[in-house]
């Protein structure tokens, strides 16, 4: 039996589906904030952006698998988009100017990434982030990254 069979064989993530309810409303939200170019459009069931060398999907709720609802004030899933370090703050002022509510403000993280966290219409979280130098993360480090001299 080949090693590289089955799930050995796995080379790469090609696309991530978030299962929506406002389909319409979610479609718009991604579209007019990041200009993600549109890749296919199956209207009222499903469109996929081209994010890179990966594609967002955004599909309508309604297959038995899908499982129960997620409450309202809860997210279903996590996105991180990686931008370079002055994009975060970019970023950051869209939302404001835009009047989104943001989660976190950009903020250096003691991992070396300096993140911004705010939701999508159905409360999914998106973090966008940079990563930066060890010597720019929190006053207090957590002792994961430690500048040795």
């Amino acid at each position: 039996m080949n090693k590289h069979s089955g799930f050995s064989a796995i080379r790469s993530l090609d696309y991530v589906i978030l299962l929506c309810h406002d389909l319409a409303k979610m479609k718009a939200f991604y579209a007019r904030l990041f200009a993600f170019q549109i890749e296919e459009d199956f209207p009222d069931r499903m469109i996929f952006f081209r994010v890179g060398t990966l594609f967002l999907g955004l599909r309508k709720r309604g297959r038995a698998y899908d499982g129960p609802d997620v409450p309202p004030s809860s997210a279903s899933i996590q996105i991180s988009f990686r931008v370079p370090p002055a994009d975060v703050d970019l970023a950051y002022d869209r939302l404001v100017e835009r009047s989104l509510d943001v989660i976190e403000p950009p903020t250096n993280q003691d991992w070396t990434h300096r993140t911004l966290f705010f939701r999508d219409p159905e409360n999914n979280i998106i973090e966008i982030f940079a990563d930066i130098h060890p010597r720019e993360t929190l006053a207090e480090p957590s002792g994961v990254h430690q500048i040795v001299e």
